[in-house]
């Protein structure tokens, strides 16, 4: 009998859970409505054909082999008015509609089979909103987080494998940090600054790396003098390769686990700041920014306050059910 591998135990654990599973096919979906978020939401059909010639509008918003495959002459082309017409072949996205595309003829309708989620206050389809606000949380949620856990792993190695005098001071400055809460801080930053994407990506990556730098400080507390790590100096092994290519692979392990609860509360970060107004700004789409359109129209557009509400909350509970599977299976005692 083949014997099985600690990755393929991890595995198994994690996937015996339905939750685990619900989660994992949750945060999977949401990643390809966010990559593909052209191909489900879009005014320019997949396929389209008139007097003998076929075109494929919809490839101008995406990059394909090294370019854009535009077409000048359907710039203002109403494709959906074209659907039901003689001589033209067209074949739309699920959701005919750009989350740019404003209409002050349609302000507000509630959700119906042309408008699956309804309308915002420009006449915008919230579904094709929606479907593109998804790529603005999770970017932020993995961006972010790959930046602190950049600053975080580099700055705990360094204090956990050296400790003396450089770990006292690294501790004083993770606790120092740890004294504010994140959130005000974060508010305290954007407020000096103009408020885009790239740089809520950076505020939140440069406020949110104390937890990280604390797990890897304590796993090399753990490893730097262990046996691997006594050979790999005795055989001249230089001390950055001892930190990146022995001690940091086995240290990695709830680094892992912390990362999916660190995009789960930096899509909660984005969210809270894009509703207070703070966040991203019109008109790119975000579900914290539709959420905020709601405070003004509670009463009469319910559905700008329940799909982005829901969607953020089911996607925080996906991300936080993939991180508890993952800290089970890697955790012994659970086990």
């Amino acid at each position: 009998m083949k014997k099985k591998t600690l990755k393929r135990i991890l595995f198994e654990q994690f996937w015996e859970s339905r939750l685990n599973r619900v989660g994992f096919y949750f945060v999977v979906g949401m990643l390809l409505f966010a990559v593909l978020a052209p191909f489900f939401a879009n005014n320019k059909p997949y396929y389209y054909k008139y007097e003998g010639k076929t075109y494929y509008p919809i490839l101008e918003d995406v990059y394909v082999l090294g370019q854009y495959f535009t077409h000048p002459e359907f710039m203002n082309t109403n494709f959906r008015e074209l659907k039901n017409t003689t001589g033209h072949t067209v074949v739309l996205a699920p959701v005919p509609y750009s989350p740019y595309e404003y209409n002050l003829d349609e302000i507000l309708l509630s959700p119906s089979s042309t408008h699956l989620m309804g309308t915002d206050d420009q006449g915008r389809d919230v579904a094709a909103r929606m479907i593109y606000g998804s790529q603005i949380s999770l970017s932020v949620g993995f961006v972010a987080v790959a930046i602190y856990v950049l600053i975080g792993i580099i700055i705990g190695a360094i204090a956990g494998y050296f400790g003396g005098w450089v770990d006292i001071i690294i501790s004083r400055l993770i606790e120092i940090v740890m004294c504010f809460p994140t959130f005000f801080l974060i508010l305290a930053i954007i407020a000096f600054i103009e408020p885009s994407l790239y740089k809520i990506m950076v505020v939140i990556g440069i406020t949110g790396w104390t937890g990280i730098a604390r797990l890897v400080r304590g796993e090399f507390f753990k490893l730097r003098d262990q046996d691997f790590v006594t050979s790999a100096r005795a055989l001249g092994v230089s001390t950055p390769g001892i930190i990146f290519k022995h001690i940091l692979p086995n240290a990695l392990s709830p680094v892992l686990v912390s990362i999916t609860f660190g995009i789960a509360s930096s899509i909660m970060v984005e969210s809270s700041l894009s509703f207070l107004g703070f966040g991203v700004q019109p008109p790119t789409a975000s579900w914290g920014q539709i959420l905020s359109q709601s405070r003004d129209y509670m009463d009469i557009a319910w559905w700008l306050m329940v799909f982005p509400g829901v969607a953020i909350f089911l996607t925080i509970t996906a991300f936080n059910l993939v991180g508890d599977g993952m800290r089970d299976a890697i955790d012994p005692r659970t086990s």
